[in-house]
């Protein structure tokens, strides 16, 4: 609807408004013919004078403005609520003015969108859209909804920042808060209302011109009675002034109704004056009637429409049809067709309350999964969590319940603030629950921080120190000490525990470069054995498996010469054996042969006449292995019995006598690795 053009919404509004003040009539619908009859007998009592609208007290802007505010903040749902369609007559008067407004299509055809389902920085996008994209007097309910929802949301984030700053200890009356998006859509807003100002202004200046050219077109009609010419020029004349009256333009709301009944009522005294010629008047007659009859039928079309509110659109424009561009017909169809007219209206009208009725139900259902979600957000905000992990928990689900409850759509008009309250409520619950834990956590912090910084003194006191047996110890147990201290303040963190580990590198680098310098011939030892490694494993096997195996024996030899390396690096010898025997094994030769000579460069490893600890565990190992062979062979023997009437060519017989056989051979070997470490204690 254009925004201060004082018509009713085309969905309604004005019973709406209506209703708020003035209890609905209760009469039955009045026929066309009854309200022409009405305005004949006005007629006859009042003087002309006294039937003219009134025009001294013209709608003001502020006026304009007050209503269509009031209007935008009315639901969709208020309005089918209080709608009554029991009364044709005053139906007709609402889709006439409506259907007048040139607006009226457009703001229709503007999407509503379900802003309580959108977070601040969506509706300012929204809103910024709606500027760019549509004329201002068509977005007026969207703004008007938009707003509300935007500043909903800012004043519960306002208050959770106010929470936070009083309990950080700031002084309420110091709070202040904004951001970049409450900037943004502020002066998206302040461009509005500078546009919708400027189209009010404009806007009543046309409303004024518009009231003023209908009441001269009536005074032109009026002097019609007067003037002495040809019946047929008057008549043009008069089809002249209609079509003016058709093109004039909207007028004042509260000017509308006393217009038009005026005009209707000069048109009628016209009709009454022209009965002269009976001609012109019954051809009129019978076009009124033969479009009305179109009217009719489109309007019966409409009532079978499932779309209700584009059929209510257009019977808006078929009401003014009827009573803007075409005049009466004859009295004997009057009746007849209004009745026809005004069932078809109704039934448009009923269709079109069911369709509110059903929006209603989809409301009662969302409040329903509003309140269950309030419900688990106050469950959620009772259950004191007592770890950051446990509150973190509880945040995400908050979150996903506030985003669940933005998402469940309308719920009726007269529980929205109610519902809006607890569900706030609710949050602002938690919210306090939650500060309250990070604030006795903030304590915790704050003196975790202080034990922080002291083993951070200790570390700067220390780390240049040269007694490296006594302070290494020390180094270690601050560090150990360190990892058990809990969280500190988020912006402390980073920065002291650089700190921390400046210190503490700065140590351990001085202590590892004099050490190595103390080691300097271990560290040449592991560069010297790093290079035999990778030579030997780059090492290509002749067809001599005796010139292979002296070559692997050299190479040994070269090994245990360089000597040890570092401890940290001794992980080296291992390597270095596992590639001996990985090449031993490419040779070919007889496998015991090749494992002795495998043991023997494994001895050659393990000897070390201060210490005999590998050689004893091997000397065990072998020990034990033996004995296990030996009871493997048992086994074996024993099986035989079970076979002492098979023949000795049964396969089962033959697979057991070849697993003795080999059990023997491994158990001989064994025996002469035994004999081996034996001879090395020697």
């Amino acid at each position: 609807m254009s925004e201060n053009d004082n018509l009713q919404e085309a969905d309604g509004k004005k019973e709406v408004e209506s209703t708020e003040t003035t209890p609905t009539p209760t009469t039955t619908t009045k026929s066309e013919a009854e309200i022409d009859t009405k305005i004949e007998v006005q007629s006859e009592i009042k003087s002309e004078s006294e039937i003219q609208p009134e025009v001294e007290n013209e709608t003001t802007q502020d006026e304009v403005k007050a209503e269509i505010e009031k209007e935008a903040e009315i639901e969709s749902e208020s309005e089918a609520k209080n709608t009554k369609d029991n009364h044709v007559e005053e139906i007709d008067s609402s889709n006439a003015e409506d259907a007048e407004d040139e607006s009226n299509a457009e703001r229709h055809d503007v999407e509503e969108k379900d802003y309580h389902a959108m977070s601040m920085v969506e509706l300012t996008t929204e809103l910024d859209r709606l500027l760019k994209q549509h004329k201002v007097q068509t977005i007026s309910k969207n703004v008007n909804e938009i707003k509300s929802e935007y500043n909903a949301k800012f004043s519960e984030l306002l208050d959770e920042k106010k929470e936070e700053f009083i309990e950080d200890g700031g002084n309420e009356i110091d709070f202040y808060y904004t951001n970049d998006n409450k900037k943004l859509f502020s002066s998206l807003y302040k461009d509005y209302k500078q546009s919708i100002n400027a189209y009010y202004n404009e806007r009543e200046q046309n409303l004024k011109e518009n009231l003023n050219n209908r009441l001269q077109i009536i005074e032109d009609i009026k002097g019609l009675l007067s003037v002495e010419e040809n019946m047929g020029t008057t008549y043009k004349t008069f089809k002249e002034l209609q079509e003016k009256w058709r093109n004039a333009g909207p007028i004042p709301r509260d000017k509308y109704n006393n217009a038009w009944n005026t005009y209707h009522h000069h048109v009628e005294r016209f009709y009454d004056f022209l009965h002269l010629n009976n001609d012109l008047r019954d051809m009129d007659f019978k076009h009124n009637y033969d479009q009305k009859l179109k009217i009719i039928e489109r309007a019966e079309e409409l009532a079978e429409d499932e779309n209700t509110n584009r059929s209510f659109r257009e019977l808006q424009v078929l009401h003014k049809l009827w009573k803007e561009e075409l005049g009466p017909v004859g009295k004997e169809h009057r009746e007849e067709i209004w009745e026809r007219f005004s069932k078809a209206t109704k039934a448009i009208h009923d269709k079109r309350q069911a369709y509110f009725a059903d929006i209603d139900k989809a409301h009662e259902k969302n409040l329903e999964r509003k309140e269950e979600i309030i419900a688990k957000i106050a469950a959620i905000a009772e259950d004191k969590g007592s770890s950051h992990s446990a509150w973190q928990k509880k945040i995400k689900e908050i979150e996903a319940l506030r985003d669940a409850f933005f998402k469940a759509g309308k719920v009726p008009l007269k529980v929205n603030e109610k519902t809006w309250a607890k569900f706030k409520e609710a949050v602002r619950t938690f919210n306090r629950g939650k500060n309250s834990f990070y604030k006795n956590l903030k304590k915790d912090q704050y003196e975790n921080l202080k034990k922080k910084k002291d083993l951070i003194q200790i570390a700067e006191d220390n780390k240049d120190s040269e007694d490296f047996n006594t302070v290494t110890p020390l180094m270690k147990k601050i560090q150990n000490e360190w990892k058990k201290i809990g969280h500190v303040p988020r912006r402390d963190s980073d920065k002291i525990w650089k700190q921390f580990k400046k210190a503490c590198n700065h140590y351990f680098d001085r202590m590892h470069a004099e050490r190595k310098a103390k080691d300097q011939h271990l560290f040449d030892a592991f560069d010297k054995k790093v290079a035999l490694l990778n030579n030997l494993k780059a090492m290509e096997l002749s067809e001599d498996p005796k010139a292979d195996i002296e070559v692997l024996k050299s190479k040994i030899s070269e090994w245990k010469e360089i000597g040890h390396v570092p401890q940290n690096k001794r992980y080296i010898d291992g390597k270095f054996y596992k590639a001996i025997d990985d090449t031993f094994d490419k040779l070919k030769m007889d496998k015991s042969k090749l494992e002795m000579i495998k043991f023997d460069s494994k001895l050659e490893n393990l000897a070390n006449p201060d210490d005999t600890r590998l050689l004893d565990n091997e000397y065990n190992f072998i020990r034990k292995r033996i004995d296990e062979i030996k009871s493997e062979i048992n086994q074996l023997e024993n099986n035989l019995q079970f076979f002492s009437n098979v023949k000795s060519d049964n396969p089962l017989v033959k697979d057991v006598h070849k697993n003795i056989a080999k059990h023997k051979e491994e158990l001989e070997t064994w025996k002469a690795k035994l004999s081996k470490v034996r001879g090395m204690y020697n």
